[in-house]
């Protein structure tokens, strides 16, 4: 049963805290988008390597965005009122420190893309016992997990050492740092996360979904010294609790999931078996493994894909991809190829194909299945013959490539092949990055019509727990309209042919950064 009897008067709202921008969309109970607002923000790099945020501007971008999509959805003629509850989603493995007398930030949030911890986890694998963590967290070490970061920073920044030897720092991803500021900080001091996001750490085990103390010891975190995040499951009705300002005060925050989880569900992969690649900044495939955890041996990592209760509890193992959109937007600002990252696409099909380049894309390492943080960016088989739409095309290709590596360890982890991808993400836009990934998997590719659905999956999340849907088959209509489905058009041989040209490229790159 749906809020008032009418499912038609009944609206969710999804804040989509991403890298690069904020976002809040509202969606209707048939999974249609009715307003949105949109808002970049600053990236800030220290160094090379360095990547950060501003922890009070993604709450300011938020809650504008919030104010901004009201305001478009009232001149439609809706109420403010309709909006029943909001989810949020966000990026994960982003660190936010602050002071828990305070409420105030300690220092610039670390983006998960940054590498600045790389010489601190050298050194902790060489820690006893550093194999033994994968079995418990499903992660390796690396400079992405949220882990990495906070240790850095307890080395690093005078602030933060202060606020932990004082018993009063606070560490937290993005989503709990939203859900502590959306709800008035210390005046209310909601203080949690979701599975999907504290998986992220490196602190939590993935069978109880609680703080692992040998993890935490490993890592010599004190737990009298910081504090961690309530991890409360995926939709809760009360948990996340009350927007504190904005237009929407006083509305309930009822669904949290990190952005991948996210998208994950809002291409409703609900049963094992089932798969999505978002195509953003970055790149993540998430592979459905079923209600218990499967601890990848060929470079994946094992997360939580979503807890929405007893029984409706998954698990996915992941590959990420470090550089997707950002290569295309590399190419803009910094070569300046095209004016915008839209028209590259139209770059790269003024050639027939790459002439003979490969670009292994490794800005700050490569991700899965890989794991290289000293490989660097390296372009490979430029000759006088070399124009910019074959450079376009060979950056194109390096996020369908590390798809396919990622694919065939996904294969070998849980012993099946996968028969068809879903794919959503703002690449996929371009009907020759989709082909072409179709071409080099040798499956079909399953593009949505509307594809919002990182933001669509904090809204199911969110109304899950209030009744906007009562159960996960009240989606089965949802987002089903208007699908391109794309087919392999090349052969098998010449797709492996393809793969292995990239694969040595991979091995040639790796050790630029020792």
């Amino acid at each position: 049963m749906s809020l008032n009897g009418t499912r038609e008067t009944a609206f969710v709202g999804a804040i989509d805290q991403g890298t690069t921008s904020s976002r809040f969309l509202i969606f209707n109970s048939e999974g249609s988008v009715v307003a949105t607002h949109q808002i970049e923000f600053s990236q800030i790099y220290p160094h090379p390597g360095w990547h950060e945020h501003d922890p009070e501007e993604l709450i300011t971008s938020v809650e504008t965005c919030i104010d901004g999509a009201i305001e478009q959805f009232e001149k439609q003629g809706h109420s403010r009122n309709q909006v029943k509850t909001v989810g949020i989603t966000n990026q994960r493995e982003t660190t936010v420190v602050w002071d828990t007398t305070t409420g105030k930030a300690l220092h610039n949030a670390i983006v998960w893309t940054d590498t600045r911890a790389q010489e601190l986890v050298r050194k902790l694998k060489d820690r006893l016992g550093s194999k033994e963590l994968m079995s418990l967290c499903g992660l390796p070490l690396s400079t992405y997990p949220s882990a990495s970061k906070l240790l850095w920073l307890l080395e690093n920044v005078d602030a933060v050492k202060d606020a932990y030897g004082r018993g009063v720092l606070a560490f937290g991803t993005v989503d709990t740092w939203l859900a502590f500021k959306l709800n008035g900080g210390l005046s209310r001091n909601v203080y949690v996360t979701d599975p999907s996001n504290a998986s992220r750490t490196m602190f939590m085990n993935l069978e109880s979904l609680t703080y692992d103390h040998h993890l935490l010891d490993w890592f010599r975190v004190d737990t009298s010294k910081i504090k961690l995040a309530e991890i409360v499951p995926s939709s809760h009705p009360t948990a996340y609790g009350k927007l504190f300002s904005t237009v929407l005060k006083g509305v309930s925050i009822t669904g949290c999931l990190g952005d991948q989880s996210a998208a994950l569900v809002g291409q409703k992969a609900f049963s094992p078996g089932l798969a999505k690649n978002t195509y953003g900044t970055g790149c993540f495939l998430l592979y459905n493994v079923g209600p218990k955890p499967v601890i990848s041996t060929h470079g994946l990592l094992t997360t939580v894909a979503f807890d929405f209760g007893e029984g409706r509890r998954m698990y996915a193992l992941e590959g990420s991809i470090a550089v997707a959109g950002s290569s295309v937007k590399f190419l803009v600002d910094n070569f300046g190829f095209m004016e915008s990252s839209a028209k590259l696409s139209a770059l790269a099909e003024t050639v027939e194909d790459n002439g003979g380049c490969t670009f292994v894309t490794a800005f700050s390492g490569l991700f899965a299945p890989y794991w290289m943080d000293d490989a660097r960016g390296t372009i490979f088989g430029i000759t006088a013959y070399t124009q910019r739409g074959h450079i376009a095309r060979a950056t194109l290709e390096a996020t369908c490539f590390q798809t396919k590596a990622i694919l065939l360890a996904m294969e070998k982890d849980s012993g099946q092949a996968l028969t068809e991808l879903a794919v959503d993400g703002g690449m996929c836009n371009a009907d020759l990055i989709m082909q072409t990934q179709s071409d080099i998997i040798g499956i079909p590719v399953n593009r949505p019509a509307m594809r919002e659905t990182t933001a669509l999956g904090a809204a199911i999340a969110a109304g899950l727990a209030v009744g906007v849907w009562d159960n996960l088959s009240d989606l089965d209509a949802v987002n089903t309209e208007g699908r391109t489905i794309f087919k392999p058009q090349i052969t098998a041989k010449e797709a492996d042919a393809r793969f292995g040209t990239w694969e040595k490229a991979v091995q040639m790159c790796k050790g630029w950064a020792n």
